[in-house]
């Protein structure tokens, strides 16, 4: 790897340890205020919003500044969020906080930092190598992820035997989740201009305009399953239906990030295979029909079980998924492309948690987990139906 592929992994997974963490850690620590699912709910539509809000700005001024300008706002930003919600208790102030900052409760990358950091990458190595490239960034993030949520059941351990209360841990680890924030920002400024100095200057969506407007409609669809299933309200109903312990989920969480993390490197081989649009949907149709068994399972194996399977294909997508946007657009469009498919996934994403929260409080039963894998299974079908006739250059070449 290059030398700038190498700090774009790195500061990857930084982000991802503190993001594995705070997606275990807030329906803990809002459950422990006082909050219903419902509220929590909002909670969690709100962070989505902000996030949506912030990747469309980073959409509309890719072309303007430099993304090591706009990544070393957004690692400030990071440390002022894990500080102030370290300090709150409030419904309205946390919400108005998760609004404006850079928390992630869904355990992937819903972030600011996720497109400008696509674009960087698309040009830090060969053509041939970029979706096992995007396949090490995502197990990068899905390794430290999964890091990440193992430490919350230690950190809950070492707080009970020094008679701390686990409101106390929980708002210490925000803060550590803040401090992360410099950490990133330290591994930005030694980035190399990589789009000016190797690649023409960005620019905003010009003729791969139509395709990257549909796939963020297809997406989108995508992204508003996947909100009923975040990991904050997947393991909200693992409490709430299995009496599930905080140790136990942070160690579930834990093997279920090394088992999505080991699949995506096999997703660049098998995209060489079958194509990328086929790893993303026969990937994808299997871990949703695992999903919709979880509602019916009998009991906490079971789901655990089928959650873990789930947990090996389900993220087989993200690498080809955004290899195929970087290589049907033209690269002056990637900066633009990366905005505009993530932002309308953040919007989608951020309208299904709230109703998904609802539903938790009205019925035991997961109905968040049925409605969100049929949604998906309906996005993968129409990817297939509309795209498969699309392929990137390295594909129409090979053939």
């Amino acid at each position: 790897m290059s030398p700038a592929a190498r700090i774009l992994l790195t500061a990857r997974g930084v982000r991802a340890f503190g993001d594995g963490f705070v997606a275990l850690l807030l329906p803990v620590y809002l459950t422990g205020l006082g909050f219903s699912p419902f509220q929590v709910g909002v909670l969690t539509t709100a962070t989505l919003l902000g996030s949506a809000a912030l990747t469309l700005a980073v959409g509309l001024t890719a072309h303007r500044l430099s993304a090591r300008t706009l990544l070393s706002a957004a690692s400030l930003l990071m440390l002022a969020t894990g500080l102030a919600f370290s300090q709150l208790r409030a419904f309205w102030p946390l919400a108005l906080v998760g609004f404006i900052g850079t928390l992630n409760p869904s355990g992937g990358d819903v972030s600011p930092f996720l497109p400008l950091e696509q674009s960087l990458l698309a040009y830090a190595g060969p053509e041939a190598g970029r979706t096992s490239l995007f396949a090490r960034y995502s197990l990068t993030g899905s390794l430290l992820g999964a890091a990440g949520a193992l430490t919350v059941g230690l950190a809950d351990q070492v707080g009970a035997r020094l008679g701390l209360a686990r409101l106390d841990v929980a708002a210490a680890m925000f803060a550590l989740y803040g401090l992360l924030g410099p950490a990133v920002l330290l591994l930005y400024r030694r980035l190399p201009e990589l789009e000016h100095s190797e690649a023409a200057a960005p620019q905003p969506l010009g003729p791969s305009r139509r395709k990257v407007l549909v796939l963020a409609g297809l997406f989108s669809l995508d992204a508003f399953g996947g909100g009923f299933l975040v990991q904050s309200l997947l393991a909200l109903w693992l409490f709430q239906r299995f009496g599930l312990s905080l140790s136990a989920a942070g160690a579930f969480f834990f093997w279920a990030g090394l088992l999505t993390a080991f699949s995506q490197l096999a997703a660049g081989r098998l995209a060489k295979r079958i194509g990328l649009i086929n790893t993303m949907v026969f990937t994808h149709i299997p871990a949703n029909l695992c999903l919709i068994l979880v509602a019916f399972a009998p009991g906490l194996p079971a789901a655990m079980g089928l959650l873990l399977v789930r947990a090996a294909l389900s993220q087989m997508d993200v690498p080809a998924r955004t290899s195929y946007v970087m290589a049907i657009v033209t690269p002056p469009e990637r900066a633009a492309a990366a905005g505009l498919t993530n932002v309308p996934r953040s919007l989608a994403s951020a309208l299904s948690p709230t109703l998904a929260g609802l539903l938790l409080t009205l019925s035991p039963f997961a109905w968040p987990l049925l409605i969100g894998g049929g949604l998906k299974i309906v996005y993968d079908l129409l990817l297939l139906a509309m795209f498969s006739h699309v392929r990137p250059p390295e594909e129409e070449a090979a053939r």
